[in-house]
């Protein structure tokens, strides 16, 4: 019985032993990859391949791996849901995304690849808040909950609410949590022409280094970035792990596979493979914009001036607008238009189908949809500022400014409209005017690209040159395709 005894305890001594570095419990893993976004110009490159290699890896150490491809919102829920009812107290809960994120209410969203985001309300009703989801499973009783996000990419859906921050925002997570982001906090990547991305060709490199608790392992990966980046790349970590962790547990080889886990539903046909895009200029260092003077009082009735005919320089791009029936087929689109065709007094549907036309060139379908819209909702703030930037950008520079003036009697200091003003009178050599509207913009947000731009352009017009090429060096190195937008705008 002793001896019995004696053995007993050895056993129990010695498993006890080993299961801090094993973080005792299975472990469990969402793997998602988004990269084919309506919204978007083209297809990212990354996220597929990322998710696939981040996969492969994670079922070599032990993970039962569910990975889903270019999910919408539903398959994303349902996505959540089976790893929701997988974990069981103890076990480890790892969540890898790559894709678009948006910060909205200090918060960081993963969006679905079918997200409808034309304002920041959408963004907390189609996104999924990584809060949410860590809190979620903690309350399921994991005892390691890992987030590896690599979401911090310029979106195509932050023009259509000017007043956000880019990048991702800093997550309040529960204890035993370890976060990190493929960026610096509010700050974006831009593509670096590669079918994978630096931080998860890092991320791989350190996570098959066997000894290595995690923490390590990814603060080694924030080091390989970084360099490998020269600092313009900093990945951003925060961790409450109350345990040893280690993606290859220390003193033997890596656990064997489990079975492969469903793959979550996703589209059937590949993302096609976008075109080469032009070869990215090398990234300025993150400069902060300098603090903009005090704006000017906002005039108590807006001013009707009349508008001289804009310079030469300041003619729109010469590119045929597309068409509706060019346009038809995209999806949102389509979707909106069968809600006008039953109810073609549906003003919400009328607005966000006027935004999809402009942010695909088609000024003149989105202007007559605003135009419906404010027919029938003639206080709508956002129409009237929007259809002011849709007229500017065709060259109707007097209806323009009446419509940025109403925006901004309807809403006093509304930012987009100051930044909408400041384009017309940009375009139309009135740099002075440009300079004040542009100068409140940036006084309500310091970060807005455009009016940074903006400003830096009507400066230089104006004779400040340098203080003009300060302004201009730091919109592009807040979004280097600062100059293309303006551009396209018929401003150069």
């Amino acid at each position: 019985m002793k001896t019995r005894l004696v053995l007993l305890l050895s056993l129990i001594f010695a498993v006890a032993s080993v299961a801090p570095s094993l973080a005792a419990g299975e472990r469990y893993a969402l793997v998602i990859g988004n990269a084919k976004y309506p919204d978007a110009e083209a297809p990212l490159k990354e996220p597929i391949n990322d998710a696939r290699d981040i996969a492969e890896e994670l079922k070599r150490d032990g993970f039962n791996v569910d990975i889903g491809e270019n999910l919408t919102g539903e398959q994303m829920r349902r996505a959540f849901e089976r790893l929701y009812g997988k974990v069981k107290p103890g076990s480890v809960a790892l969540i890898f995304f790559s894709g678009f994120g948006v910060q909205s209410s200090r918060q960081s969203y993963m969006i679905p690849v079918d997200a409808q985001i034309w304002t920041e309300a959408d963004v907390r009703r189609d996104g999924f808040s990584l809060e949410t989801v860590l809190g979620e499973i903690n309350s399921r009783g994991a005892g390691v909950k890992i987030a590896l996000i690599d979401a911090s990419r310029r979106n195509p859906f932050e023009r259509r609410f000017r007043s956000f921050s880019a990048g991702l925002a800093p997550v309040i997570a529960p204890n035993g949590t370890l976060v990190m982001y493929s960026a610096a906090l509010s700050s974006v990547v831009s593509d670096n022409g590669s079918d994978r991305s630096l931080f998860v060709k890092e991320l791989l490199k350190e996570i098959r280094t066997p000894d290595l608790m995690a923490e390590e392992t990814l603060n080694r990966t924030r080091v390989g970035v970084t360099r490998a980046s020269r600092q313009e790349q900093v990945p951003w970590i925060s961790s409450s792990l109350a345990e040893d962790f280690s993606f290859i547990p220390s003193g033997g080889p890596r656990p064997a596979s489990p079975p492969p886990a469903p793959v979550a539903a996703a589209p059937t046909t590949p993302a096609p493979a976008p075109a080469p895009p032009p070869a990215p200029a090398p990234a300025a260092p993150q400069v902060a914009a300098p603090a903009p003077p005090p704006p000017p009082p906002a005039p108590s009735k807006p001013v009707e001036a009349a508008i001289p005919p804009p310079p030469p320089a300041a003619k729109p791009a010469e590119s045929p607008s597309p068409t509706a029936v060019a346009l038809a087929d995209d999806p949102t689109i389509k979707n909106l238009t069968t809600r006008l065709n039953d109810n073609p007094d549906d003003a919400a549907a009328l607005y966000r189908r006027g935004q999809v036309y402009a942010s695909k060139g088609a000024y003149e379908l989105a202007i007559k949809d605003f135009n419906n819209s404010l027919r029938l909702n003639p206080k709508d703030v956002e129409a009237y500022n929007n259809r002011c930037w849709a007229r500017t950008v065709i060259g109707d520079l007097q209806a323009a400014l009446k419509d940025c003036n109403e925006a901004l009697r309807l809403r006093p200091n509304f930012v987009d409209a100051l930044d909408s003003r400041g384009l017309v009178n940009l375009k139309s050599g009135q740099n002075k005017n440009a300079i004040a509207d542009f100068d409140a913009a940036l006084k309500i947000n310091p970060r807005l690209t455009s009016s940074l731009y903006g400003r830096g352009l009507a400066k230089k017009r104006n004779g400040s040159i340098s203080e003009g090429d300060l302004d201009i060096n730091n919109a592009k190195a807040m979004d280097p395709n600062i100059v293309k937008e303006f551009a396209d705008y018929g401003v150069q």
